[in-house]
């Protein structure tokens, strides 16, 4: 062999017997695969791969078995093109209508117009690709690899997008929630304002010095924020200090005389407005000529029966909820340094709130003085001694 040639023109220089083992183990590898290497460029194998050879193989070649079987999988394929263009049909026409039913919903419910395009393209898109995915199962393709990728991308694109992603479910939360909507006056933190719209990823509101404020609905939906609007009335306290020794029985008559004296304050729970609309009496059902049928007699008393429940368990929270005291109250708060410190409440709708508590504050200021009561202001006595 050439390579025992080449290994006895080397001058042998005696090693040791493990330097020795590992020669002989590499020498008896590279042996092998030289062989091996020889044997397939054989002179027979090389002459089996001429034309003459290839000429005489084919002639023995089962003509009819190759067509059966290239028919049979022409057919085979041919069908399975076929199941997958129907099934991409089918699955296309369930999908639009299954698309159809939401938006029918959404648009039931008062869904936010941006909520309910965004969803409505998620689940139309989700849906596509679930359906596409079927459809190369159904040719035969292996789709493990394909969901594999989708996974790894949808993996990666949500680590890079952790913050954005966030506030986009935070935004979900909200349009579907509600805890504010569009005119609402909020507080979040030091930032007070009218909400002028709600996006999917911010909320934007605008302060009373028309200031514009973008604020991520991830903090929003995780935080404590105050709705001022929420409720159609409000409580309005002010914090009135008087000189020691000045009467409070007249000074509470004053401010109680100036409370009575604004038309915009509630002073008893018979000024307060109905917040929801009170249903109108049931007419009773005219008789029709023709009798519904079973099915949908049932169907209207199992939605009788739900409404009923639904406004028997809302009348038992109702009912569970603390009445508010809407008449005006003027209360000593504390004793101060230099001051008596009274606090004076009572109750007006929110859309007067800030101009109820500008008027009756300069009220105040004006009659207190009139009627005696003085307002005090930081005083020391500092007695020297001679």
């Amino acid at each position: 062999m050439i390579l025992e040639k080449i290994l006895l023109q080397v001058p042998v220089v005696e090693p040791d017997p493990v330097t020795a083992s590992k020669i002989q183990e590499a020498t008896n590898v590279v042996t092998s695969r030289v062989d091996s290497l020889a044997n397939k460029l054989n002179p027979d194998s090389i002459a089996a791969m001429t034309p003459g050879k290839l000429v005489d193989q084919f002639k023995y070649l089962d003509l009819g078995a190759l067509v059966t079987s290239l028919s049979s999988q022409i057919i085979s394929l041919g069908l399975r093109i076929l199941a997958a263009i129907l099934i991409f049909y089918l699955g296309k026409f369930i999908i639009n209508k299954i698309y159809s039913v939401a938006r029918a919903v959404m648009v039931r419910k008062d869904f936010d117009r941006s909520l309910t395009s965004f969803l409505l393209s998620f689940i139309k898109i989700t849906l596509l690709f679930l359906l596409i995915i079927t459809v190369i199962g159904v040719l035969g393709i292996e789709t493990s690899s394909f969901i594999a990728i989708f996974a790894s991308a949808g993996v990666a694109i949500g680590m890079a997008l952790s913050g954005t992603l966030q506030n986009f479910a935070g935004g979900v939360l909200i349009l579907l929630l509600k805890p504010y909507k569009v005119g609402d006056y909020i507080e979040f933190g030091d930032l007070k304002g009218t909400v002028r719209e709600i996006q999917i990823f911010n909320t934007v509101i605008n302060t009373y010095n028309n200031d514009r404020i973008v604020i991520p609905n991830g903090g929003l939906a995780t935080s404590s924020l105050k709705n001022f609007s929420a409720e159609t009335y409000h409580r309005v306290e002010w914090r009135v200090g008087i000189t020691y020794g000045d009467d409070v029985d007249m000074a509470r008559k004053v401010a109680l005389d100036i409370i009575a004296a604004d038309p915009r304050i509630v002073h008893t729970a018979a000024d307060v407005k109905e917040t929801e609309p009170q249903p109108d009496d049931v007419a009773e059902t005219p008789v029709e000529e023709q009798p519904m049928p079973w099915w949908q007699r049932l169907f209207h008393w199992h939605r009788r029966r739900a409404e009923e429940r639904r406004e028997n368990e809302q009348q038992r929270l109702a009912a569970l909820l603390p009445k508010p005291n809407y008449a005006p109250s003027v209360n000593v708060e504390s004793l101060d340094d230099s001051q008596v410190t009274l606090i004076v409440r009572a109750w007006t709708e929110i859309a007067n709130y800030w101009d109820v508590l500008y008027s009756v504050n300069e009220q105040i200021y004006k009659q207190f003085p009139q009627h005696g009561v003085r307002f005090p202001f930081p005083q020391m006595d500092i007695h020297m001694k001679s």
